[in-house]
């Protein structure tokens, strides 16, 4: 994906003398501001946007682990040439990048309240790497606030799991994928039971499986408060973060500017109140919905709806409880953090550097360019992202290497 001045420029150079004829303006002066343009924006992208990311670990064996194993947090990330601002890879990724085919096995499992999860399994029995099921490497997968298993990010994950012979499991958060609710409850991103009783439940299907987590935007907030909650006490050996708010407090007052508001704030009230919508019977034995449906900001909707339903005397109450940046310091297996400094849902201000600083299981690495969930790299990025070749090589540093993180 990587390519230096010269290979970018040349190519560039290349691309435009093809394609712009010097009868361009009527004279060949047309031809040579294009060029011109071209080359000024070469150099510009190539020393403003290209960028080595920054890595953040106190401790020296995670980062030398890191520069080893999974040397592509080290390396230049070159992101799109046509579209690195933060807001445009956001926007573009769900419908630029390919949706690869995934054949999930579903399974509905029952809570002690009453309720139940969805949990889509890619089983990769096929595997040439790991055939004894037994011990096949299991990666759970959390998608992000309204995500369920078809997002193509989490579809990508599981294809770059597969190529390596890794199980994956998906988890849905209740009422998202389609399935029933059975008591008035959703899912938050403080309230981490469903996700302990999920993980509980996959390893005592697989307890001789290595068993990582990965969490895509809210899902990583939801397995880092998970994670600050249960310490070293977790089957898990190691999980991934990607895009993650740290401070919900600083993620909703940027979510609020008016731009932001326009893009993505207002998006994303209506989808959260489409996946309550048809689960209305059940929920209005707690609340107002149609209050909670004339919500304009995800603030209003938590306010309305998310706080009152998990108890919380104000929304700011709720906003404190789900802030991962709290419990960072708790978190006690390898984790890797993946940010990039442009995304609107995680301002870089609030990124808990200095908090990370102090905790030597904790790896940040920060992308100037990105988005939220973007990563886009490539002319035409259809395919593998940035986060992808991420995922990819912590997955499998962790699962093959990982006994020697704090051995070198």
């Amino acid at each position: 994906c990587a390519m230096d001045w010269q290979v970018l420029t040349r190519e560039l150079s290349l691309y435009l003398e093809n394609q712009v004829r010097v009868g361009l303006f009527g004279s060949g002066v047309g031809l040579s501001l294009v060029l011109g343009f071209g080359v000024a924006y070469a150099c510009y992208y190539l020393s403003s946007i290209a960028k080595k990311p920054q890595l953040v670990a106190s401790n020296d064996r995670f980062c030398r682990f890191l520069e080893e194993y999974c040397p592509v947090v080290t390396e230049t990330y070159y992101p799109t040439i046509w579209c690195w601002e933060g807001r445009v890879q956001t926007l573009l990724r769900p419908f630029i990048t390919s949706r690869p085919q995934v054949q999930y096995r579903n399974e509905l499992i029952k809570t002690a309240d009453g309720g139940q999860i969805s949990l889509d399994w890619f089983d990769n029995n096929d595997s040439l790497y790991h055939p004894d099921t037994s011990t096949r490497p299991t990666v759970l997968l959390l998608p992000g606030l309204t995500g369920t298993s078809k997002e193509s990010y989490i579809l990508h994950m599981i294809h770059q799991s597969k190529t390596l012979g890794y199980r994956c499991v998906v988890f849905n958060n209740r009422g998202i994928a389609g399935e029933d609710l059975l008591t008035p409850r959703t899912y938050c991103a403080a309230n981490t039971e469903d996700l302990e009783y999920v993980i509980h439940h996959i390893h005592s299907l697989h307890p001789s499986a290595p068993f990582m987590a990965a969490g895509v935007s809210m899902g990583g907030m939801l397995l880092l408060n998970y994670l600050g909650k249960t310490g070293r006490d977790t089957p898990l050996i190691a999980a991934a973060i990607f895009s993650a708010g740290w401070n919900v407090f600083e993620s909703i007052a940027s979510l609020e500017k008016p731009l932001n508001w326009l893009l993505f704030n207002y998006y994303l009230t209506t989808c959260l109140q489409s996946s309550i919508s048809r689960h209305r019977q059940m929920l209005e034995k707690l609340c107002d919905i149609d209050l909670v449906m004339k919500a304009r900001t995800i603030r209003e909707f938590d306010k309305r709806f998310t706080s009152v339903m998990f108890g919380y005397r104000t929304v700011d109450d709720y906003y404190e409880d789900a802030s991962p940046c709290r419990k960072l310091k708790s978190v006690g297996i390898p984790v890797l953090c993946l940010n990039s400094v442009d995304d609107v849902f995680s301002p870089a201000h609030a990124i808990p550097v200095e908090t990370a600083k102090q905790n030597a299981n904790i790896a940040l690495v920060l992308t100037s360019c990105g988005g939220h969930i973007g990563f886009l790299e490539g002319i035409w990025p259809r395919k593998c992202t940035y986060m992808d070749r991420v995922f990819k090589q912590f997955v499998q540093a962790m699962f093959e290497h990982g006994n020697k993180i704090f051995s070198m």
